[in-house]
């Protein structure tokens, strides 16, 4: 009988320290995901990795607040973005956002520069950060939070989005043009990149005008500051094969 009181005692005991061990820090990888090849773009200190879309150095805007990457809104349609020093051509990308109310970003991929490229828009896919309820002029399927910006909606079954100044995890996959969106872990978008149905919708939306939308296989990821306030934390990316 003892040693039963004993064995509920230390199950008891073992079940309480479980619950009260930490979870994973902000902006550090874990041992599982070293080994798994993640890499981190975001150290919660410094700005090293990115700089600005067309610049060699950080738009001022961007700050390091509190262990988040911080942006108060001082760009607009044109200009204020940043990108990461690297280029990225089949990745596992996570990061985790907040945005104030009212506000609209979003995560660029396969970002190019060079001559006529104005933003980081006028080439890379995005996938679409915003104040789904109080955005001044609303929102429609093909800009809402997680959709594939002005190509593929996101599947409102699956979509949980935390209110306004909540964090959110978000999650894009690019394995040699299969494309996947994930909002705080549920599967919301999915699509095949340059296949006949990606093509049609460039060529009659909104991209049939940005003939460099969409068509490098390799590039910069870009964090865009449209207008409003945007934290970012826990930055990191696996390339895959």
């Amino acid at each position: 009988m003892m040693k039963f009181k004993y064995l509920v005692f230390t199950l008891v005991i073992f079940s309480i320290l479980s619950s009260c061990q930490p979870g994973p820090k902000d902006n550090k990888l874990t041992r599982e995901e070293k080994k798994e090849g993640w890499k981190l773009l975001f150290d919660g200190k410094t700005t090293d990795g990115w700089r600005g879309y067309n610049m060699t150095e950080i738009p001022s805007a961007w700050k390091v607040v509190d262990g988040t990457l911080m942006s108060a809104g001082e760009g607009g349609d044109i200009g204020g973005d940043i990108i990461t020093i690297d280029k990225y051509e089949n990745f596992d990308l996570k990061i985790d956002w907040k945005l104030a109310p009212g506000g609209n970003s979003g995560i660029l991929y396969h970002v190019m520069e060079g001559p006529g490229l104005k933003s980081t828009y006028f080439s890379g896919p995005e996938y679409q950060l915003i104040d789904d309820i109080g955005f001044p002029g609303g929102v429609t399927p093909h800009n809402s939070t997680g959709a594939d910006y002005a190509m593929t909606p996101a599947d409102t079954t699956q979509k949980e989005l935390n209110p306004v100044g909540q964090w959110n995890s978000s999650r894009i996959i690019f394995d040699n043009g299969k494309v996947i969106h994930y909002l705080n872990g549920k599967k919301i978008v999915e699509f095949t990149a340059w296949n006949d149905e990606w093509e049609e919708k460039v060529n009659k939306g909104k991209w049939k005008n940005y003939p460099a939308y969409g068509k490098a296989k390799s590039g910069h990821i870009g964090l865009q500051d449209h207008g409003s306030k945007i934290w970012f934390k826990n930055i990191k990316t696996k390339e895959l094969q």
